[in-house]
Order: structure tokens, then C-alpha cells, then sequence
């Protein structure tokens, strides 16, 4: 049983402490994306392992994460955010002291396991909004997101460049306690009678091919992790890209995720909802993978020359952000719209489940792409979400909820 939603003042405050929350939490992991490649590569780790970095940070996060939802259903939101955020701090200082390949290694393990409070708090939203206001409140979740990407990549950038990698790690650690602060104060319980009786899922392999069986979510969770595993694919490498073909700087690097930060958080902040009321749900997945089949094929083959490459990937960076902020939060609303209240946490944590796997193979497969060829990861990438186009195309897979 949810407490008051509907458009309650008390509603909208949680919502705002939520996304307070999120942006908190995703500075400090945003601070990370343009140090750890090039950190791995000062510890003399090969684009390969870079990619593998990533991929076992999100392996952790997707043995945890179906874990995170379960507990969260049947212990309350608010602890299982608590706890989650109190490991990603003790990851973080243990990066900053992370001299080695295997200590970087165990601190991406745990910052993993920590990243389950990303599941409670999309269950947090499901609960404090009504299902037609959801995909707007999802929307505002990744505007958080993009807020979040705005700051920590050239923060990060910045700290790494002039004080150190172990200056990184004291900032993030210190974000993330101010966050489990604002949790612990502002962010009440969002469940008033828990679900003591529902098992705790532990297997995640079989959650997922479980989860598979349900024609309620089957093509959602398939087509989430298609997107996914796309978007990590660059995300892993391209700041290899930036630098070994581009000659930027770590701070410019770090200036380029901005860009994407604030793309994004235009469109999922502002346009979301605009743009779900105008086009639908089905069409809003389908000219979003659309964009991302643009936005990312054309990434490798933008001329270095100044005069060229600032606006081509000011392009590049729009239709990805367009194209993401169509689909995650138009994605997450469909789940929620198709799930009862009773497996919100799970249902979203089994999403996540998919997105973690997703991490696992677009960053490990990219950065083998890359020692190949420096455009292969972006091909491929456009490649793939080229065949959800031509699936929703086909008129087989989603609808509108409620169609």
C-alpha cells in the first residue's frame, strides 16, 4: 500500500528529494567516466582490460541489483538506498587508494554492488506517482541522470588532472556521504506495509530467463538491453577515441560528457512528457532508436579539424540525447504501468538486471572492437539498435500501454 500520490504537495516534495538524491549519487559516479580509462591505461592495463573495467563493475551490479529490488519490496525503499550508498562510499575510498590493477579491480566490484540504489529509487517513483504520470516522473529521474553527467565528468576531469586519481576518490566519497545525509533527514519511507512474505531473489541468471517467459515485459526488457549494451559500447571507448584520434585533453574529455549531460537532461527534464503526450509511447521508442542509430554511426567519422568537429558532435551528442531520453524513461514507464504494485521493486530490478548485463557485454565487446579498429564499437553499436528500428517497424513487439 503506497502512500498519498496524485499531485500532494507531500508527494512532490519526496520526488524532489529523489532526484536531489539521484543527482547526488550520479555526480559521484559520473566523476569517474573520463578517469578510469586513462587511470587503467597509467596502471598499464591494455584497451581490452579498459573495457573489461567496465564490464565487471556492471557484472557485480547485475548479481546485486535483482537482490536490491527484492529487499526493497520487502524491507522498505529507504533502507536498501541507505545501505547501497554506504558501500558505493567505501568503494570510492578504496579507488583512491588503488595504486594497483587488482585494488582498481576490487573498487569497481564494490562500487557495482553498491549501484543497487538506482532499482529502489525507480520503485521509490512508481510509488509516489499515479501509472499516467509516470513516464514525466521517469523523465525527471533522468534529468537527475543528466545533471549528474553534467558535473562529475568535467569535475572529475578536472580533480584527476590537476590533484590526482587520489583526490577523485575522496570526492566522490565525500558526495556520497553527503548524499546518505539527505537520505537519512529528507527521504521518508515510500511503502507503508512491506512484503515480508516475498522471496528474496539471489539467482540473477535465472531471475533473468524467468523473466523472459513473461509476455508482459518480454520485449521491454529485450529491447532495454539492446539499447543499453549500444550506448555502453561508446561510452566505454569513446573517451579512447577523444584522445587518441581527437588529441582532447582529460578536462576537455571530461567537457564532452557535459555536453552529453546537458542534452540530456533537456530532453528528459523538459521534453519527455511533451513529447509521450504527442507521439505515444511506441513511436517515442521507435524515432528514438532511430536517433541512436545516427547519433552513434556517425561518431567515428567526424573530421578532426576544430571547424568540423565541434558542431558535427554537437549533432552527434543531440541525437543521442534525444534518442536515450526517448527511450529509458518511456521504457521504465511501461514496465511500471504493466506490473502490479506489489513487484514494482522487483520488476524494475529485473530491468536493471538486463541494463547491468547489457554493461557487461557492451564495454567488454567495445573495447575489443576498439584494439581492432577505433570505428568499430560505434558501427556496431548503430548496427544493432538499427535492427530495434526495423522491429518496431515490423508493428511486432511493444504497444501503448493500455492499447
Amino acid at each position: 500500500m503506497a502512500l498519498p500520490t496524485s499531485g500532494s504537495a507531500w508527494a512532490d516534495k519526496r520526488l524532489l528529494v529523489l532526484f536531489l538524491t539521484i543527482f547526488i549519487d550520479l555526480m559521484g559516479f559520473g566523476i569517474f567516466i573520463p578517469v578510469i580509462p586513462v587511470y587503467a591505461r597509467a596502471l598499464h592495463a591494455s584497451d581490452a582490460l579498459v573495457g573489461d573495467l567496465g564490464a565487471l563493475f556492471s557484472l557485480m551490479m547485475f548479481i546485486a541489483t535483482p537482490v536490491w529490488g527484492s529487499l526493497s519490496d520487502r524491507y522498505g525503499r529507504r533502507p536498501v538506498i541507505l545501505l547501497a550508498i554506504a558501500i558505493s562510499a567505501a568503494s570510492y575510498v578504496l579507488f583512491a587508494h588503488s595504486t594497483t590493477l587488482v585494488l582498481l579491480v576490487v573498487s569497481r566490484m564494490l562500487t557495482g554492488l553498491g549501484s543497487g540504489n538506482i532499482t529502489a529509487a525507480q520503485a521509490y517513483v512508481t510509488d509516489i506517482t499515479p501509472p499516467e504520470g509516470r513516464a514525466k516522473a521517469m523523465g525527471l529521474i533522468g534529468a537527475a541522470f543528466g545533471l549528474g553527467f553534467i558535473f562529475g565528468p568535467p569535475l572529475g576531469g578536472f580533480i584527476y588532472a590537476r590533484y590526482g586519481v587520489e583526490w577523485v576518490g575522496y570526492l566522490a566519497a565525500a558526495i556520497c556521504l553527503l548524499n546518505l545525509w539527505a537520505v537519512w533527514v529528507w527521504l521518508p519511507e515510500s511503502i507503508a506495509r512491506r512484503d515480508r512474505g516475498r522471496k528474496v531473489r539471489l539467482m540473477p541468471v535465472s531471475g533473468v530467463l524467468r523473466a523472459l517467459k513473461d509476455v508482459r515485459f518480454r520485449d521491454l526488457y529485450v529491447m532495454s538491453f539492446v539499447f543499453i549494451t549500444a550506448f555502453s559500447m561508446m561510452q566505454m571507448t569513446i573517451a579512447l577515441l577523444w584522445i587518441d584520434d581527437y588529441g582532447l585533453s582529460d578536462e576537455q574529455v571530461g567537457l564532452m560528457f557535459a555536453a552529453v549531460g546537458v542534452a540530456s537532461a533537456i530532453v528528459q527534464g523538459g521534453l519527455i512528457g511533451w513529447l509521450q503526450r504527442t507521439f505515444g509511447e511506441r513511436k517515442l521508442l521507435l524515432y528514438g532508436s532511430a536517433c541512436m542509430v545516427v547519433g552513434l554511426a556517425m561518431i567515428p567519422f567526424i573530421p578532426p579539424a576544430w571547424a568540423w568537429f565541434i558542431p558535427l558532435s554537437a549533432v552527434s551528442i543531440a541525437l543521442l540525447a534525444l534518442g536515450s531520453g526517448c527511450l529509458n524513461p518511456t521504457l521504465l514507464s511501461l514496465l511500471s504501468r504493466n506490473a502490479g504494485q506489489h513487484e514494482q521493486g522487483e520488476v524494475l530490478g529485473v530491468n536493471q538486471s538486463f541494463g547491468s548485463l547489457a554493461r557487461v557485454a557492451g564495454p567488454a565487446l567495445g573495447g575489443r572492437l576498439y584494439t581492432l579498429g577505433h570505428a568499430l564499437p560505434y558501427v556496431t553499436a548503430g548496427a544493432i539498435m538499427l535492427a530495434v528500428v526495423l522491429h518496431l517497424r515490423s508493428g511486432r513487439g511493444v504497444r501503448d500501454a493500455g492499447a
